[in-house]
């Protein structure tokens, strides 16, 4: 495959991009394709794959700076909405994550909902003490503020896209509430978080060409891969096809706030558990060579992942068995001898609205690739708090 590896470039793609003669598709789209005229006239005439997720991403959150009071005053305890944000930033600076709870109504209203307010152009309210200092000298403030009125106001996601995630379900005699959504006791449901071949790191396992200051539509605005994600698992365990099995890589992504919309980032509560994000994403992966159609033409039924029981309360929860993408989306698995409704967190109608959106920028010409200026250290792992004693 190394004669091949070359045959395309960003900036060979990109010139396209800009001439208008550039050829794109969807991840579901260029399987159609390889079924009607085969992989080597596929990857002939088409540039871009671009894929796209849509789900909840809990370690997602929000820088804001909203500017100085006079008389001055540090931030250094506030709330927007009555939901605590960060105050050990500078003076009027903070970070307020997705799943932080209000103190007034808990999980049904959080960060990830003031984060939304934001965009939707709503009031919120900004409530703010301080010890009081010489040169911020202000003790306690309350303000209205809007997205409008902020100097700069962007999403910043620690951990988002996983590139493939353990299915759910549970095992015990009682319901299990978890950000997997409600588990049934005995087997009762399956849930599962991923958008399966369209999702971005599944047609790129390997990282190819996905790195830092990767373009991507995050919110319906113009991303970028800020780095790897937390949590970024480069060396899982692979299937005999390559496609990772469980969790794998994760990228940490930034965008503005301002140029976002909330049909495509929404806040998502989850019963008895608490508050999150859902993110949309989408990615556009440049066929560079062969083996990359390869990655992209990967199918539902090629990608396994753990079906997991949530119901032990233990890092090392047991696998019930393993599991393909055709079988979770068909609505139906085998437990035991028994027929399991399947359902997922994440949503396939916008998944595939988003990968449609980024292919009619790409081919309009508004949307060029970005190649990485570093990739992923790779062969890296997860590590385990060690030494931790949990009290209660």
């Amino acid at each position: 495959m190394n004669d091949t590896r070359e045959k395309r470039t960003f900036e060979e793609i990109n010139e396209k991009i800009r001439n208008g003669s550039v050829v794109v598709c969807t991840a579901e789209e260029i399987l159609e394709m390889i079924d009607r005229d085969g992989e080597d006239a596929v990857f002939e005439s088409v540039d871009v794959v671009t894929t796209a997720t849509f789900g909840p991403m809990c370690s997602s959150g929000a820088f804001l700076n909203f500017g100085h009071t006079d008389p001055p005053t540090r931030l250094e305890k506030l709330t927007l909405n009555k939901v605590e944000a960060y105050g050990g930033l500078a003076a009027v600076d903070t970070y307020i994550g997705a799943t932080a709870e209000s103190e007034e109504q808990g999980y049904e209203y959080g960060g990830a909902h003031v984060i939304c307010d934001l965009i939707d152009g709503k009031e919120i309210v900004l409530e703010a003490t301080s010890k009081g200092t010489d040169c911020y000298p202000g003790k306690k403030m309350k303000a209205t503020v809007r997205l409008e009125d902020l100097n700069e106001a962007y999403l910043f996601n620690p951990r988002n896209a996983y590139q493939n995630y353990a299915a759910a379900t549970n095992g015990s005699k009682e319901a299990v509430y978890t950000y997997m959504g409600t588990l049934l006791p005995n087997y009762g449901n399956v849930t599962y978080a991923t958008s399966g071949e369209l999702s971005p790191l599944l047609n790129d396992p390997e990282l190819r060409t996905i790195g830092i200051g990767t373009r991507l539509l995050v919110g319906g605005a113009v991303g970028y891969v800020s780095w790897n994600g937390t949590q970024c698992n480069t060396a899982p365990v692979r299937n005999e096809n390559g496609t990772p099995i469980g969790t794998g890589a994760t990228l940490a992504i930034i965008g503005d706030l301002k140029e976002m919309d909330t049909k495509f980032i929404s806040p998502a509560v989850f019963k008895a558990y608490g508050t999150s994000l859902n993110v949309g994403i989408g990615i556009p992966i440049p066929l560079l060579d062969r083996e990359m159609l390869r990655f992209c033409a990967v199918r539902n039924a090629d990608i396994e992942t753990n079906l997991i029981d949530y119901s032990v309360k233990s890092l090392s929860r047991p696998v019930v068995r393993k599991v393909n993408y055709a079988e979770l989306q068909s609505g139906q698995i085998e437990i035991n001898g028994k027929r399991v409704k399947t359902s997922p967190t994440t949503s396939l109608r916008k998944s595939r609205e988003i990968a449609q959106i980024l292919k009619e920028k790409i081919q309009e010409g508004s949307f060029e690739l970005q190649a990485p200026v570093k990739l992923f250290p790779q062969n890296q792992g997860v590590k385990k708090m060690a030494n931790a004693e949990v009290l209660e």
